[in-house]
């Protein structure tokens, strides 16, 4: 776990207070050579988990990550409503907006995976000037209003209640990871994003036991919330140049997909063979995809990529 220390112990840590939106989110800037990226986890992860990605990336981006409110070590909002997805895409883009005040240009890249894939679609469809690129990996897409049944509604609960049955706390953190080892959830990350979510994921208590610092009622709220807004609104029309990853073995209809990209402006995707959680399988993919991104001219954002 010593090469996935040292990842995690040469990024910085900050904390920025967001007054105008309630909340104080913690990143890990990890630095590197070129203009900025900003990343965003997926529900119940944390910012850690980036630090495969921002090392391959360091030669050409400084990848800057968060945790979302209520996840890892930012503040955590009361009550379900707070974990309303377009809060946190107004999170998202309060961020940007700080940090290109500092770098004095836009952010060359903005980075979501899962829910956080669809949180920076949020957030570029509120502040598009903020972003001049974007990777969008494997994000949620909820189904139109209209088509939402009874069946989703049960999708929805057993996510939410397999969130609140979780376990959260362990002895020590090498009993978590032997944990985590036997769960099928975890059987397909790399050995490094392992060991980054057991770093960054667990909370150290007095007695030396850890805990997760993402509670189970905050991740199902999450779910939930997923519920209470309609995508396509955010997708249509937008003009931010957008690289669409769909995992091949993921949980989300293709089609869906290609209609939302198909109502944006420049986007495009490409099916990734991999499951939904890429980034912890194939971090190199995720940073092949990334410079593909900053080099594409707008127009490549219309051809659809094959399978990788």
């Amino acid at each position: 776990m010593s090469r996935v220390t040292n990842l995690l112990s040469s990024a910085t840590p900050r904390r920025l207070r967001l007054l105008e939106r309630g909340v104080e989110i913690a990143l890990l800037d990890f630095g590197g050579t070129g203009p900025l990226a900003l990343v965003h986890h997926a529900n119940g992860f944390c910012k850690g988990m980036w630090a495969e990605v921002a090392h391959l990336l360091r030669d050409r981006l400084r990848v800057v990550a968060f945790d979302a409110r209520g996840h890892g070590d930012s503040s955590s909002p009361d009550g379900p409503a707070a974990f309303a997805w377009p809060e946190f895409a107004r999170d998202y883009a309060a961020l940007a907006e700080r940090l290109v005040a500092e770098a004095g240009a836009p952010l060359a890249l903005g980075i979501g995976h899962s829910f956080g894939g669809t949180s920076l679609l949020g957030a570029a469809a509120e502040r598009p000037e903020l972003f001049e690129r974007l990777l969008l990996i494997d994000p949620v897409t909820p189904p139109p209003p209209a088509l939402r049944g009874p069946g989703r509604a049960e999708h929805v609960k057993q996510l939410s209640d397999g969130a609140r049955r979780r376990r959260c706390e362990w002895l020590s953190r090498s009993e978590a990871r032997a944990w985590f080892i036997e769960r099928s959830f975890f059987s397909a990350f790399t050995p490094a994003a392992l060991d980054l979510y057991v770093l960054d994921g667990l909370r150290e208590r007095t007695d030396g036991s850890v805990e997760l610092k993402c509670p189970g009622a905050v991740e199902a709220a999450v779910f939930e919330q997923g519920e209470c807004f309609d995508l396509s609104a955010w997708a249509k029309g937008l003009a931010v140049p957008a690289l669409w990853l769909w995992a091949e073995r993921g949980n989300f209809p293709l089609a869906l997909h290609e209609a939302l990209a198909a109502s944006m402006r420049a986007a495009r995707i490409e099916r990734v063979r991999a499951g939904h959680l890429i980034p912890m399988e194939r971090p190199g993919l995720v940073a092949e995809a990334a410079l593909r991104v900053l080099a594409a001219p707008v127009r490549g954002f219309r051809e659809r990529g094959s399978g990788r």
